[in-house]
């Protein structure tokens, strides 16, 4: 009887010890979300929601890439960290709205390219071409508003905040900018050392490359079709200038003819945008010379409004409808893109498409999901990166 009671308490004890554990992990990790400090207007969605933060700890997603990894790295060190991120790109935004889809292809870009490393900010050296000059890096924008908000942290934090968390955090504070949906990230991101040229010219997808050549380039990446779908939502914002998509409308692949999968209205709007007299047809595409799906979004300015007119992909207005609009754009035969357009080519993709356009929700969780992965993509921590005191050049 004494052996049996003692055991029962035994027990009873255990369980107590495991409610008090998790309980203090619910706390730690709500702080965390609650380190962004969202303002009435824009309320966390569903992905700020404690029981997804547990979700993705449970899942492969959620595992950090790295031990030293986690959602309040900087909450001793640099208390204001994400605080500071957010102020300087809304501040930048009110004055230049293109500062949320330059954000975004920004991250893509240093993601897809050997991971989250910051390697795509460096310039150029006399040992070490740099990612920036890679044809299918030209148009990116945004390295300005990185060196605004890395100064700004070096001055309350010096040597702490690594450009690589900058860069994923500022594109987090361009998707709810555009609308989209808050997703959490770990951080703790150390910086490279050496650009990829190289990788950064062959390695990027294409906005020519028909689906399976997508599917493939994604899934080098650990992405399936699903993730896929849901990732190019990104497209929603943004100007896709006319040089992008001009062949579909005037000689899709050599054919002296319009895209046949383009809407016969949509054809001719666009058509009354791009037209002939001053809008130069891209060269044939290749990897040395196509830019990536995301980087097609380039931002209209002075120097290309005659030259290159565009399409706003937001045209509903900012913040309206991300996500959904671009998705039943697709399966009216209106996308922009012919990798998009490619997406109601595939019976899987197909699915997702029309999943997405009839269901903002699944979209938001999808969406902010897959930006969770891309932004976990090959991060270095130390000693196999540094935080770099300027993020255009090593220490």
């Amino acid at each position: 009887m004494d052996f049996t009671r003692t055991l029962s308490f035994l027990v009873f004890l255990l369980c107590v010890l495991i409610s008090l554990k998790n309980q203090n992990a619910e706390t730690n990790r709500k702080g965390s979300f609650q380190n962004a400090d969202y303002s009435q207007e824009d309320p966390p969605s569903i992905l700020g929601d404690i029981s997804i933060g547990r979700k993705l700890q449970e899942n492969d997603m959620g595992h950090p890439p790295h031990e030293w990894l986690r959602y309040d790295y900087y909450n001793e060190s640099c208390p204001f960290a994400e605080q500071i991120i957010r102020s300087i790109v809304r501040e930048m935004y009110s004055l230049r709205p293109d500062v949320a889809p330059a954000l975004l292809r920004l991250a893509f870009h240093d993601c897809f390219v050997e991971g989250c490393d910051a390697s795509v900010l460096l310039d150029a050296t006399e040992v070490m071409e740099s990612e920036k000059d890679s044809p299918p890096n030209e148009s990116l924008k945004g390295y300005d508003v990185i060196d605004i908000i890395k100064s700004e942290l070096e001055e309350s934090c010096p040597g702490v905040v690594s450009c690589a968390d900058i860069v994923v955090l500022a594109a987090r504070e361009s998707v709810l900018l555009a609308g989209g949906p808050f997703y959490p990230l770990y951080t703790g991101r150390k910086d490279s050392t050496v650009s990829f040229f190289e990788e950064a010219t062959y390695e990027l997808p294409s906005p020519h490359d028909d689906l399976s050549k997508t599917i493939e380039s994604f899934a080098t990446r650990g992405f399936d079709e699903r993730e896929t779908v849901s990732l190019l939502g990104a497209h929603s914002t943004g100007t896709i200038h006319c040089k992008f998509f001009f062949n579909r409308l005037y000689n899709f692949s050599g054919t002296d003819g319009p895209d046949p999968s383009l809407d016969t209205e949509f054809l001719e709007q666009l058509r009354s945008t791009c037209n002939r007299s001053h809008v130069l047809p891209s060269p044939s595409p290749s990897p040395s010379s196509s830019p990536s799906p995301l980087s097609a979004l380039n931002i209209l300015s002075n120097r290309t409004l005659f030259q290159d007119p565009g399409m706003k992909m937001d045209y509903e207005g900012p913040r309206k409808s991300f996500g959904v609009l671009y998705y039943r754009s697709l399966l009216q035969g209106k996308g922009l893109l012919f990798v998009d357009q490619q997406m109601t080519s595939g019976e899987e993709t197909e699915t997702w498409v029309r999943a997405y356009a009839s269901d903002v929700t699944l979209f938001r969780r999808d969406f902010g999901l897959t930006m969770i992965k891309l932004s976990d993509l090959g991060v270095r921590t130390s000693p196999m990166g540094q935080v770099r005191l300027n993020c255009r050049r090593v220490n």
